[in-house]
């Protein structure tokens, strides 16, 4: 596609909603490729490879740390306060970068801001492993998350960029079936960790491990990745960064998040919620008379134009905030209510994890076929899962079955989840130009991380507040609530499938895949 096509002042149609601008105004996103124009890159396993292996790496950190805080908490003498930045200031700075991430592997190369996500990752993961103090911990903990929201957005637009059609749907089906692995191996290598070796160096290991990982990811993407400038820096003599608008989308997302994750124990942090809310209406406004100024703003907003992608971005954040806050319930459950070790809550999981890569890759394959209706499909079975957690958790507490049912009729939630992330994920960014892919991948999942601190925040606020009335009921109540919360979501994905004229599927014949 010309240069030129990028420049204020194009008169092409947008490729959605078919306006013409007139010259001053901002660029519509880019038009599609032409399928005879792409040329897969022969390299791209080995890039797929690469980018899943980052991928594990970095959910495993998150996961992991759960069952090292009482480790940490004797070894550094840290506070409960210190314990709960631990966990905090990781997902804070990860969930505030990840948009402006996004917009600059979109404006600087893809390739190159993963490598750097990379190497920070691994810097502040040898920090951490070595911290004497909580507070050196605790800033590890943050430029970590920072390493984190850098290589994120980069994993989904390198994957948009380098697979279509029917292979980007298996792509992100091995995306969605590591997210699965990962998130549940975690608190069980940790468990082992701890286990195996001597008090004081088991917890530090469950950092430490991600020093050999990242340094052979980034030999290896030092050798496949592409680390060249950009198509748009070479285009552009100096690309728009927009600075206030990412500032103002940090600070919001910041200012929303930290009610979610800090109010059990700063009760006035309840005040930034109605803050972060008028920061991101500002935001919104600025963004769109950035735009009407001729300029490229951090986030297009026309691309909440696009049917697919408003609907699927809405949807996957509503399932985040219920879908994902159900095994935290459990691990309560198991441990505080039925005395049982981390390590135990964390194996009841694991065969929801195995059927969660599992149906990604089925998914992947399916989406091909009968496209939304995929996700609604996963939907259906992770309720079916969550009514049947509700019936059998009282006999369970009572002790009429033993606890290792627990963990098969959760199973089915774990192989729903698989058919609905991964599957939405292609689905939503179907649409999407390549040239916005980071970007439009990073807001959907700063909605996910949103969704996850409220869901986490409102749901196991409730099961506290019932569990002196007894374990079951408390537990009983989070599930019916998260059982209420994926049934919106349902909802959202049944007239996502009802209005699409295709059904959403790669290939359909009503309409083409965006690109």
């Amino acid at each position: 596609m010309p240069a030129s096509d990028d420049r204020p002042g194009s008169h092409d149609p947008h490729p959605f909603t078919g306006d013409v601008y007139a010259e001053g105004s901002a660029p519509p996103p880019r038009a599609p490729d032409d399928d005879s124009e792409f040329v897969p890159d022969p390299r791209r396993g080995r890039i797929l490879a690469v980018l899943l292996a980052s991928l594990f790496m970095a959910l495993v950190a998150v996961s992991i740390i759960n069952v090292a805080l009482p480790s940490i908490q004797r070894d550094l003498g840290a506070s409960s306060s210190d314990l709960q930045w631990v966990l905090s200031g990781y997902a804070l700075s990860f969930g505030v970068v990840l948009v402006a991430a996004g917009r600059a592997g979109d404006l600087f190369g893809r390739e190159r801001l993963f490598v750097a996500g990379m190497a920070l990752f691994t810097i502040a993961s040898l920090a951490a492993a070595l911290s004497p103090t909580p507070l050196m911990l605790n800033l590890s903990r943050v430029f970590m998350g920072i390493g984190s929201g850098l290589i994120n957005p980069q994993v989904s637009g390198l994957i948009q960029q380098h697979y279509r059609g029917s292979e980007r749907a298996r792509a992100f089906g091995y995306f969605g079936g590591i997210v699965g692995v990962a998130v549940a191996i975690g608190p069980v290598m940790g468990g082992l960790l701890i286990g195996m070796l001597p008090p004081g160096l088991g917890w530090r290991s469950t950092i430490g491990i991600n020093v050999p990982l990242g340094l052979i990811i980034l030999a290896l993407s030092t050798r496949w990745l592409d680390l060249g400038p950009s198509r748009s820096t070479t285009q552009r003599r100096s690309p728009d960064l927009d600075p206030i608008g990412a500032v103002m989308l940090a600070v919001a997302v910041l200012t929303v998040m930290l009610p979610f994750m800090l109010a059990e124990q700063y009760t006035a942090a309840w005040a930034l919620l109605p803050a972060g809310l008028i920061l991101t209406a500002a935001w919104v406004v600025w963004e769109r008379r950035y735009q009407a100024r001729g300029k490229a703003p951090m986030v297009d907003l026309r691309l909440f134009r696009i049917r697919s992608y408003s609907l699927g971005t809405l949807m996957i954040g509503i399932y985040f905030t219920g879908g994902t806050t159900i095994w935290v319930i459990q691990a309560q459950l198991v441990q505080q209510g039925l005395g049982q070790s981390a390590l135990v809550a964390s194996l009841l999981g694991l065969p929801g994890a195995v059927l969660t890569a599992l149906s990604a890759q089925l998914g992947g394959r399916l989406v091909t076929r009968i496209g939304r209706w995929t996700v609604v499909i996963g939907l259906v079975v992770v309720l079916t899962g969550i009514i049947g957690t509700l019936l059998t958790t009282p006999h369970i507490v009572a002790g009429d079955v033993p606890l290792w049912l627990l963990g098969a009729v959760m199973a089915p939630i774990g192989f729903g989840a698989g058919m609905v992330t991964s599957p939405n994920q292609t689905l939503t960014l179907r649409e999407v130009p390549v040239a916005e892919g980071g970007t439009a991948s990073a807001i959907m999942q700063t909605g996910q991380r949103i969704g996850t601190a409220v869901g986490s925040a409102g749901v196991t606020g409730i099961y506290f507040f019932l569990l002196p009335q007894g374990a079951d009921r408390a537990a009983d109540a989070a599930y019916l609530i998260i059982g209420g919360i994926v049934v919106i979501a349902l909802i959202v994905a049944v007239v996502d499938a009802l209005t699409d004229p295709d059904g959403g599927r790669i290939g359909g014949s009503t309409r083409r895949e965006v690109r």
